[in-house]
């Protein structure tokens, strides 16, 4: 037998438990792999979660982290390797259990985009992109949906 047994509070402690990792040539540099979650998404178990919801949830810690590195004259936006769609930038992201993630935003050409995608095809390429001239800040996303998160 090669089951090991747990008690019901090793159960809980490893589901919240951090499940990345990751190292930077910049030993100051800090990603979202290296800190604690959030308390509201440590209030779920991660076992108890959609691949769909737990992608989302860990999209918008990148994107948060991503968007601390930013000047204010860049916003988030998204890259598409192999589509030829170019870019676009993030307006906002959603899931549909059990397995979609979408984001939603616009195109270089103003024309409104979104992207359905299936999570086990999951690949996304942040980039920084000039915030339009006539913004007075750059939008910051990534904070704006972890305000969401902690509401949820």
């Amino acid at each position: 037998m090669d089951e090991e047994i747990q008690t019901s509070a090793e159960i809980a402690e490893a589901s919240v438990l951090r499940a990345g990792r990751a190292a930077h040539s910049n030993p100051s540099e800090v990603s979202p792999e290296q800190v604690p979650l959030p308390e509201a998404l440590a209030r779920k178990p991660v076992d108890q979660k959609s691949p769909a919801e737990w992608a989302y949830e860990r999209l918008i810690l990148y994107i948060r982290n991503f968007e601390k590195n930013l000047d204010n004259e860049h916003e988030v936006a998204m890259g598409f390797t192999d589509t030829g769609a170019g870019v676009i930038k993030i307006e906002g992201l959603g899931y549909f259990d059990p397995d979609i993630v979408t984001f939603y935003g616009v195109d270089a050409t103003g024309s409104r985009v979104q992207l359905v995608q299936h999570v086990s095809q999951l690949n996304v390429l942040l980039r920084a992109a000039r915030k339009p001239d006539t913004a007075e800040a750059p939008r910051r996303i990534g904070f704006e949906l972890a305000k969401a998160l902690e509401e949820e």
